[in-house]
C-alpha cells in the first residue's frame, strides 16, 4: 500500500534548521526559525509561566479530559485578551486547539463546511503554512498583493484593488499584527478601509493573530481587530499563545467565531466542537490551563505583562540598532524600514542569490525569501549582520 506514496516537499524552514546545525563555524547566526531568543540565544520560560506551573503542580488533582472545546475559562480569558474585557462574549463561539496552527486548520475546515465553493484571499506573501494547509484541503487560494518590495511597506492600494474581487461566501485572511513574513502592518485608516470593503462585499474576515504584544503593545496590537469585529456581521479569529506566553511546545491556541446574530451562537459552538472531535477529539489542556491561570491572577498577569513588554522592547531596540548600523555602513537610509516594521520578522528584500551568499560567506541563516527573525539577534551580532548585508550588496 505505502509504495504508492509520493515524497512530499521538505519544509524550507526545517531544512534550514538542519543546515544550521551542520554548520561548524563558530560565528554562525540563526535568523530563520520563528522563535524568540534572548541575548544569550536561549528561548526562556517566562517566570510568570513557571510560577503558574508550580502552582498547577501543587493543586491539580486530575489529568482527565476537558470538554471537546476546552475549558470555558480559557476561552473567556483569551477572548478578553484579544477582543477586550468589555466585549459581549454572548456573540462568540470558541474552541481550544493544538496551537495557533490547529486554530488555522480548523478555521479553514469550518469555512469549507459552510461553503463548499469557498475561496480564501491570502496576502502575498504570507506564512507558508497558510498556503500549505489550504492546498492540502483543496481550497482555492486567491492571492492579494500586500508588500511593496521597493519601499518594504504595505502596498495598500494594490491590496484593496485585489480584495475588490471578494464576494459573499469568501474568506479574507488578515494578519492581526506583526505580519509574517514581512513585519509591515496595516495602519488605523487601513483597517477602516478594509472594514468598508468587507461590508460592501459580504466576505468574511479571518484574523490570524499569533504575536499580540510583540508589536506596539497588547492593546495597540488588537485595536484594528477589535474595530473590525465590532463592525462586521461575522469574524473568524485564530489565536496563538506560543509566542507571547513563550509556550511553543505546549501547543496552545483558540479558534473563535464572532457573530452579531446571537441565535447563531449555539450552532457555531456545536460545529467547533464537532470539528475538534473529528480531528483530535479533546484538545490539550496544560498550556491552556497555564494561560488561564496567568490571565486570571492579578499578580501573575502583571508579571507576565512586564515580561512581555521587555521582550517587545528588546526587539524594538534590535531593530533600531540594525537600521542605524546599516545606515552608517551603507551611507543610505534605505534600511530604515527595519525600524518601522513590528514583531519578530522583517523581509529584507534580498534576492535568493544574496541570501545564499549570506549563508555561504558569513554563516548568516535566513529563509530564502529574505525573511529574518529579529529576535535571533543580540547587540553583539547586529554589527556582524550589518557588515554581511552590505558585503553581499543588498
Amino acid at each position: 500500500m505505502f509504495n504508492s506514496l509520493q515524497q512530499q516537499p521538505a519544509d524550507k524552514i526545517l531544512a534550514l534548521v538542519q543546515l544550521y546545525k551542520e554548520d561548524t563555524r563558530e560565528n554562525k547566526i540563526d535568523l530563520g526559525v520563528g522563535v524568540y531568543k534572548d541575548a544569550s540565544g536561549q528561548t526562556p520560560i517566562m517566570q510568570s509561566i513557571k510560577k503558574a506551573e508550580h502552582l498547577l503542580w501543587e493543586t491539580q488533582e486530575t489529568k482527565s479530559y476537558v470538554g471537546l472545546a476546552g475549558t470555558p475559562e480559557f476561552s473567556e480569558a483569551m477572548i478578553n485578551l484579544v477582543l477586550g474585557k468589555n466585549f459581549d462574549q454572548s456573540l462568540t463561539a470558541s474552541a481550544a486547539t493544538p496551537g495557533g496552527t490547529g486554530a488555522v486548520r480548523q478555521a479553514f475546515e469550518l469555512g469549507k463546511m459552510a461553503n463548499p465553493n469557498l475561496r480564501v484571499f491570502v496576502s502575498d506573501p504570507t506564512w507558508p503554512n497558510h498556503l500549505s494547509i489550504l492546498k492540502y484541503l483543496g481550497i482555492p487560494v486567491e492571492p492579494y498583493r500586500y508588500f511593496d518590495t521597493m519601499t518594504r511597506s504595505v502596498d495598500f492600494p494594490a491590496m484593496m484593488a485585489d480584495l475588490a474581487d471578494a464576494n459573499e461566501g469568501d474568506i479574507i485572511l488578515l494578519h492581526g499584527c506583526c505580519h509574517n513574513p514581512t513585519g509591515a502592518n496595516l495602519k488605523a485608516p487601513d483597517w477602516d478601509a478594509v472594514i468598508e470593503l468587507l461590508l460592501k462585499s459580504g466576505a468574511t474576515p479571518m484574523i490570524d493573530i499569533a504575536y499580540q504584544g510583540f508589536g506596539d503593545g497588547l492593546e495597540e496590537d488588537a485595536a484594528g481587530i477589535r474595530k473590525l469585529v465590532s463592525s462586521v456581521p461575522e469574524t473568524i479569529i485564530a489565536a496563538s499563545c506560543s509566542k507571547n506566553f513563550g509556550i511553543y511546545r505546549e501547543r496552545t491556541g483558540l479558534l473563535t467565531v464572532v457573530s452579531h446574530n446571537k441565535d447563531a451562537r449555539n450552532l457555531n459552538q456545536s460545529t467547533l466542537a464537532f470539528l475538534n472531535r473529528q480531528n483530535f477529539s479533546f484538545p490539550p489542556d496544560h498550556g491552556a490551563r497555564l494561560v488561564t491561570m496567568v490571565l486570571s491572577d492579578e499578580e501573575l498577569k502583571r508579571n507576565w505583562m512586564l515580561e512581555l513588554e521587555a521582550v517587545r522592547q528588546s526587539m524594538l531596540s534590535l531593530r533600531t540598532q540594525l537600521a542605524a548600523e546599516l545606515e552608517n555602513l551603507s551611507g543610505s537610509n534605505r534600511f530604515g524600514f527595519l525600524a518601522d516594521h513590528r514583531g519578530m520578522f522583517s523581509r529584507l528584500g534580498a534576492s535568493s542569490e544574496q541570501v545564499n551568499a549570506l549563508r555561504e560567506k558569513h554563516a548568516v541563516y535566513m529563509v530564502g525569501d529574505s525573511r529574518l527573525n529579529i529576535a535571533g539577534l543580540n547587540s553583539n551580532t547586529v554589527p556582524v549582520l550589518a557588515k554581511a548585508i552590505v558585503d553581499c550588496g543588498i
